[in-house]
């Protein structure tokens, strides 16, 4: 499937969450999806952006413990589905969005945790949500210099 499919899912999956617990595996998701097209486009992307994609896929997998993984998600793992990335700025355009989003409701699930766990569960997840998004605008600009004007 490709990554843009992929992300809307995402996005509509953290918009129906309604529980402390369906936001956390919704950054658990976006990790993965980050870690996975990180890793597709060290692979496959365009080569003056190979070594930030591998960089992207390693910043989201250092992540990937952290979250609880006996909580199933709904329709199960979806960056597991990831076959392309048809459109590489479209993709990680939604990816930034995505990350962005996450980050914002994890803030609402850390003013309302009530146990200490999860607050420094999402802390830790705010941050490395942070610094994808910051290496997928690396991205983004190594692209803007490679094809200043894309078709």
């Amino acid at each position: 499937m490709d990554a843009v499919r992929i992300i809307a899912a995402s996005r509509r999956g953290l918009a129906e969450s309604t529980t402390v617990q369906d936001v956390i595996v919704e950054a658990w998701q976006a990790q993965a999806l980050a870690e996975a097209i990180g890793s597709h486009l060290a692979i496959c992307g365009p080569y003056e952006v190979r070594s930030r994609a591998q960089g992207l896929g390693d910043a989201s997998g250092r992540f990937s413990g952290g979250l609880p993984r006996s909580t199933p998600a709904r329709g199960g793992l979806r960056a597991a589905q990831l076959s392309e990335v048809r459109d590489v700025r479209a993709a990680l355009s939604g990816l930034c969005r995505l990350l962005r989003e996450v980050c914002e409701a994890l803030v609402g699930v850390v003013l309302l945790a009530e146990e200490e766990g999860t607050y420094w569960t999402c802390v830790e997840a705010m941050d490395t949500l942070d610094e994808s998004r910051d290496r997928v605008t690396g991205i983004l600009e190594k692209l803007e210099v490679r094809d200043p004007n894309p078709a």
